[in-house]
């Protein structure tokens, strides 16, 4: 075939004789069962014409000169390889493919169809199906390719009679590069071809008329045979060629009156034995685009070429090159819409009451946009997205490879001044920016947040969605499970909890020879290392595969981690505060024979696991991190890594920000970016104050991430000034004192010092800071004017008083018109500290710099845990404090800005895997526990309506 094929990628003549009729044919191949030719006995249309080409062709006197040989097809080809090489300058990996779904044997088409995409530039894959495939069949097939992100176009090659309404409507418009979708039609049709997919077929058609030197104006065309999308794409562009299209099927009594008074004839399908040729007028041009013969089959109805003079032209093959040419035009509208653009998002409109009603009646006043709908809307692609429901979705990383050419949006940190046990406000300002960039100012933008705990969803301090008119929805989803994140991570960080004291007491109660055999078991008489246990093969330095091949010392140490439990830093974790399980004995079961230790539960989202989650890059990053984690030393003071006992996998993020880094997922962020385009914007949020997760943001996750922040917002609210002013203490719970709910500006001026700090903190990581003052209803002008006015005195960008809980996005226009300018003046951001200085040392700057502490103190338990990782070589990690976040110090009840403290570092921790050292400081707890009245008295279900109640 490839030495026949160049023969068929030319143009073939007919000699022509005056005053016959002008017959344009298609390109066609014998059927498979060597019969189908026409007019008794001649040979295969195919081999015919490769006959004539190979024997050259002559022109009678007075005919039309066609093009010259090949000259179309070439010309297309050509014209789309130059596109699609200048679309590659910008995108060198861009290759477009062209997917073909063929039902039946038709290798001709199938190789012209290889050679002209290899010519251009383009991948093609064909997907052979049997003749008598089902329409379930042809569908599930296109189905597949609907939701491939790789494919960038689909033609069918299937029989006439397969192409059904329902098949039509699997097909997806927009990889449509055959345009016989309903779409395509109708945007063709309103005068929209720029933006549809035309036949290749019926512009084939119109090309060969012209470029034979027919001209269509005025004509009068006859379209015979032809059936839904072809004969509707023929008269549509006939019609605009200014000629008058007549259509009829091959029995209309009135065929052949009309076949006498047409111009041209175009066969939509074969042509019927009682339908004679004598019935075409002379010099008149037919052309033959039935589908059979496209597909390269002749039924006997079809006309002969023996006995008239011919002018034949390629119809599929130019058809061929023309969906090619439709193929790279959709390769550039794929890659346009991968770079950046406005999005076509339709926002929720908002109607605000006043006063302003309980969150989660607002939450559930409100009917959320269906995901997927909303997920089309910002760009991502139906195989993109994980449906939870009917509000919620996960996004698949491969998103990252699509966009990784795409420039980074501007990137922004909420952080906050030491706050209340009220919490003020940061994820209701998340919320209330975007609402605002989006919805008022335009601008692409994504808030990125962390999962909720359950511990302080039932605790102290309810959920994490925000509140009043600036909240996730639907709040119980958000703020309850979400899609069962948490929950998987409790489960991974409990199994290798429970492996490991489950190897202390096998290694304990049994023999070397004893213990290899059960760890490397034979199975149907074979006996192999895992993938795992290859891998700690290679980490002692035995370069051996076959289990039997092992001397008796190296069975010893590959069977035996010899873990010391005094050493043991791997807690159990559960999503609720529970101060009990802070210290618990386990092994005390009689199968335990005597195996106990003390041992104790953290709260879920302080696992490393979490951490390793949130700071992870990718699967593969994140199966390595999970490897390294150190979850005890053996005797010898060796670390030993999850990778010894097995790794645990899951996948999204909440880390608490007192006591692990406290942000969200560097994927999450890296997605968001990627997908608001350059012009857009991300806004993410730090738990706590910015003493805490700010500062972790900076040096733990953007060290990570390789992201640089262009703003920090900084919420402070007039409550919690007060506070640092010498107000009387808040407590959850309890109605506040009139102070807070009085004017009070000596009180604001004097707190005014906690957010002049917290400024400060973020000015040393060389990040430009706009103050956002969540504006409470108790607050008067005078407050709100003051601290604005005194951040702008402390050196913050702007400072903006934001209204967005009781208004929405509205409320946060000058906000985000305040982060939009500061984000394009630009930042000068560096780390704190260098990761090589020694632990005690990046301690030490953190207290000082950033908590404002005279000095640290180190417990010999501390001092022990640093020498330790210090000789185990995790020496050169960030620093993650674990400290109270209401407080500067160490001290929840030392207010405003404490000075000349010493900082109290009682243990260190280490979470290799997440990648940081976490000093504890004071009385820090890892498992918070319960107040006297939880949240949870007041969350109940209500069984009318199985709606969950309570929750804020």
């Amino acid at each position: 075939m490839s030495a026949r094929l160049p023969l068929l990628l030319r143009q073939l003549r007919s000699p022509q004789l005056p005053g016959r009729p002008r017959l344009l044919r298609a390109l066609c191949r014998a059927s498979s069962g060597g019969g189908g030719g026409c007019g008794g006995g001649e040979a295969p249309l195919g081999q015919q014409r490769l006959r004539d080409s190979q024997a050259g062709s002559s022109r009678g006197p007075g005919s039309r000169a066609p093009p010259a040989r090949d000259s179309i097809v070439r010309e297309v080809i050509q014209n789309s390889k130059e596109v699609l090489s200048l679309l590659q300058e910008k995108n060198p990996a861009f290759k477009p493919v062209l997917a073909v779904i063929q039902a039946g044997e038709d290798n001709l088409m199938q190789e012209i169809n290889q050679k002209l995409a290899e010519e251009a530039g383009l991948n093609i894959t064909h997907i052979c199906l049997p003749a008598d495939s089902s329409e379930d069949e042809i569908i599930d097939e296109i189905l597949k390719i609907n939701e491939d992100s790789r494919v960038h176009g689909l033609a069918l090659q299937i029989s006439e009679t397969s192409f059904s309404s329902k098949i039509l409507h699997a097909l997806k418009p927009e990889k449509d590069v055959d345009g016989v979708t309903d779409v395509n039609l109708g945007k063709l049709v309103r005068g929209d071809a720029h933006d549809c997919f035309v036949s290749p077929v019926a512009r084939a058609v119109i090309e060969l008329l012209e470029k034979s030197g027919v001209n269509l104006d005025g004509k009068k065309i006859l379209v015979i045979g032809a059936h839904g999308s072809l004969e509707a794409t023929l008269q549509c562009l006939f019609q605009r060629k200014g000629s008058m299209t007549m259509s009829s099927q091959w029995k209309a009594p009135q065929l052949q009156s009309k076949l006498h008074e047409a111009d041209v004839v175009i066969f939509g399908s074969p042509k019927p034995e009682e339908v004679p040729l004598s019935w075409i007028q002379q010099g008149t041009a037919v052309l033959n685009c039935s589908h059979d013969f496209l597909s390269g089959k002749l039924g006997c109805g079809s006309p002969g070429i023996h006995g008239h003079s011919l002018i034949a032209e390629d119809v599929s093959l130019l058809a061929a090159a023309l969906r090619i040419q439709n193929m790279v035009g959709s390769g550039r509208r794929w890659l346009r819409e991968q770079q950046y653009r406005r999005w076509k998002l339709h926002c929720l409109k908002l109607q605000p009451l006043s006063p302003v009603p309980s969150d989660i009646e607002i939450s559930r006043a409100q009917t959320p946009k269906a995901v997927d709908v909303l997920a089309k809307e910002i760009g991502l692609l139906e195989d993109e997205i994980e449906i939870y429901g009917r509000s919620k979705a996960k996004v698949r990383l491969s998103l990252l490879e699509r966009l990784k050419d795409q420039a980074d949006g501007k990137y922004v940190l909420v952080a906050g001044i030491t706050p209340t046990p009220l919490g003020e406000g940061k994820s209701t300002v998340t919320i209330g920016l975007v609402q605002a960039m989006t919805a008022h100012l335009n601008v692409n933008s994504f808030a990125c947040l962390r999962q909720p705990s359950q511990g302080p969803t039932f605790g102290v301090k309810g959920g994490a969605a925000g509140g009043g008119y600036a909240q996730v929805i639907p709040m119980e989803e958000f703020n309850l499970h979400l899609t069962g994140d948490i929950h998987a991570i409790t489960a991974a960080n409990n199994l290798l909890a429970a492996a490991i004291d489950t190897r202390i007491l096998h290694e304990n109660t049994q023999t070397d020879k004893a213990l290899y055999n059960r760890l490397v078991p034979s199975v149907n008489g074979i006996r192999e290392f895992s993938k795992i246990q290859l891998a700690r093969l290679k980490k002692l330095g035995i370069n051996k595969t076959d289990p039997g091949t092992l001397t008796e010392d190296e069975m010893r140490k590959f069977a035996r981690l010899d873990i010391d439990p005094a050493t043991i830093t791997w807690q159990r974790v559960l999503d609720t505060n529970d101060r009990f399980l802070r210290k618990i004995t386990v092994g005390q079961g009689n199968t335990e024979k005597g195996h106990s230790r003390q041992a104790q539960f953290d709260i879920a989202v302080a696992s490393e696991i979490m951490a390793v989650l949130a700071l992870t890059d990718s699967l593969k990053d994140m199966k390595e991190r999970l490897g390294r984690m150190v979850v005890a030393s053996d005797k010898n003071g060796q670390p030993v890594t999850a990778d010894d006992l097995g790794t645990p996998v899951f996948v999204h993020a909440g880390p608490f920000a007192n006591i692990a880094h406290g942000n969200s997922s560097v994927l999450a962020d890296k997605i968001a970016l990627k997908l608001v385009g350059e012009e857009g914007f991300v806004v993410t949020e730090a738990g706590f104050g910015a003493d805490i997760g700010m500062e972790k943001f900076f040096n733990i996750k953007c060290r990570a991430s390789g992201l640089v922040p262009n703003v920090v917002v900084l919420v402070a609210t007039v409550r919690a000034l007060k506070m640092h002013g010498g107000g009387p203490s808040v407590t959850a719970g309890v109605p506040l004192k009139k102070e807070y709910t009085e004017e009070n500006l000596q009180l604001v001026a004097d707190g005014c010092c906690n957010l002049k700090k917290q400024i400060q903190i973020a000015q040393l990581f060389g990040v430009p800071v706009v103050v956002a003052l969540n504006v409470f209803k108790t607050d008067t002008r005078a407050e709100i004017d003051l601290v604005c006015e005194l951040a702008k005195q402390a050196g913050a960008f702007d400072a903006v008083p934001c209204y967005h809980w009781s208004v929405g996005g509205k409320g946060s226009v000058d906000l985000a018109w305040a982060v939009s300018e500061a984000a394009h003046k630009g930042s000068r951001f560096q780390f704190l500290y260098d990761v090589q200085l020694p632990i005690v040392e990046k301690i030490r700057t953190i207290a000082q710099a950033v908590y404002g502490a005279r000095d640290i103190e180190l417990s010999s338990e501390a001092q022990s845990k640093i020498d330790r990782y210090t000789e185990q070589g995790f020496g050169n990690l960030p620093i993650c404090m674990a400290k109270t976040h209401l407080s500067l110090s160490h001290q929840p009840d030392k207010k405003g800005v404490p000075k000349d403290f010493i900082l109290p570092i009682t243990d260190v921790r280490a979470s290799i895997g997440a990648g940081f050292i976490y000093p504890l400081v004071g009385t820090m707890s890892t498992m918070p526990g319960l107040p006297t009245r939880p949240c949870f008295y007041d969350i109940d279900l209500d069984t009318e309506t199985e709606q969950v109640q309570g929750l804020f």
